[in-house]
């Protein structure tokens, strides 16, 4: 066991890098309202900068979400820590609306390389034989740090100085204390190529997985849309409607989804994957429930528990769909499959965020997050059937 402990060290210090980049993906969550006030835009193009980041992070996938497998992990991660820096940088010197886009998509840029290659590489620091517990470590590092984004920035801004600034010049330290470590690891990839001799591998999606990804894509979708309004909307809602003007508390709440995620996530080793997909989608059926119940008769209680149950059923919904869909997936089509599953998933941070945002100005915050709740829930429940009907079994 004792051989162990230095592996164990460099893998937990993989984790820690990734935890501090995820961390800059959420950490303006708490703070669009302030930047409302400054900048003056509307509830629509809270949107609009939210989503961008979901573009970044799309791109990435499509065109290098493999490089690290050429190059090495570390040189691929420290451009990641490069972006976020850059990331930083914008939120730092705003001056108006154009600096939040660019911070927004650098963040998207950062977190599309440390998705995959920050995994892989946590899972290649462990000792021989500790995939599962690096699993583990690459999953709260993942979802604890972007439950750790809102929390970090919202408590800053409410008891601290410089709301809109004092954030960013601490991930930008935390960013520069992860460099320092990254290059104090090794770097695992045994023989790592020149930057050219890296391949673009197109998301693809061989015949014999289709019946299972479908219902893991829709699952995944609704999962992340759901997070995607928990990040830009919620925090206009609770000020606006539950009248919570403490951006800790709002920073908290945000964070409740993340961190639930991560527990339903480590809940499918117990549940196991037959049953994580569909006990997933029931949770991200009561989490919509619960969302709509705050929405409509304007509870905070039901606002939290929507973030803790319908945060529990994303994550199981979320590895179950990885894990099935990884499964199925040949061999030598693995990546590109689940390249895709990410792709569809990230979708849904962007695409029903923005339909939010459009539909706020015709029927207000109550309106625009009913019909996305509504239109959420025929998905996943369209999903759940066809889980009841065709179940996703685990191979032996």
């Amino acid at each position: 066991m004792a051989d162990d402990l230095p592996g164990w060290r460099q893998c937990l210090l993989g984790g820690a890098v990734f935890v501090v980049c995820m961390v800059g993906t959420t950490l303006p969550t708490p703070l669009y309202a302030l930047y409302q006030d400054k900048f003056g835009f509307s509830e629509l193009t809270v949107t609009v900068v939210y989503a961008v980041y979901a573009f970044g992070v799309i791109g990435v996938l499509l065109l290098a979400g493999n490089v690290s497998d050429a190059v090495g992990r570390r040189p691929v991660l420290l451009w990641g820590l490069g972006f976020a820096a850059a990331s930083a940088v914008c939120y730092l010197c705003a001056n108006g609306l154009g600096w939040l886009y660019a911070g927004r998509l650098l963040s998207g840029l950062s977190a599309g390389l440390f998705t995959g290659a920050a995994t892989a590489y946590v899972m290649d620091l462990a000792p021989r034989g500790g995939a599962p517990r690096a699993t583990f470590v690459a999953t709260a590092a993942n979802m604890g740090g972007l439950g750790c984004g809102p929390l970090l920035a919202g408590v800053l801004a409410q008891y601290a100085p410089w709301p809109l600034y004092l954030p960013f010049a601490v991930h930008l330290a935390l960013v520069a204390g992860s460099a320092a470590v990254l290059l104090s690891l090794p770097e695992t990839v045994r023989e790592p190529q020149p930057l050219r001799s890296a391949r673009t591998q197109r998301p693809g999606l061989p015949a014999e997985v289709r019946p299972v990804f479908v219902p893991a894509a829709i699952a995944s979708f609704v999962g992340f849309a759901l997070f995607g309004v928990f990040t830009s909307v919620a925090p206009a809602f609770l000020a606006q409607s539950l009248n919570v003007h403490n951006h800790a508390e709002t920073g908290l709440i945000v964070a409740l989804a993340f961190f639930a995620s991560t527990a339903g996530q480590l809940a499918v080793g117990r549940v196991g994957l037959e049953r994580s997909l569909p006990l997933g989608c029931a949770g991200l059926l009561a989490g919509l429930a619960l969302l709509a119940g705050a929405l409509r008769w304007d509870l905070l209680p039901l606002m939290v528990l929507s973030a803790l149950v319908g945060g529990c059923g994303q994550g199981l919904a979320f590895r179950g769909a990885l894990s099935a869909v990884a499964e199925a997936s040949p061999a030598d089509r693995r990546a590109a499959v689940i390249s895709t599953l990410f792709v569809v998933a990230y979708a849904g941070i962007s695409v029903p965020v923005i339909g939010v945002g459009v539909l706020v100005n015709p029927l207000g915050l109550e309106g625009a997050g009913l019909v996305f709740i509504g239109c959420m829930a025929v998905l996943a429940s369209t999903a759940a059937v066809y889980l009841l009907r065709r179940p996703v079994r685990a191979r032996a």
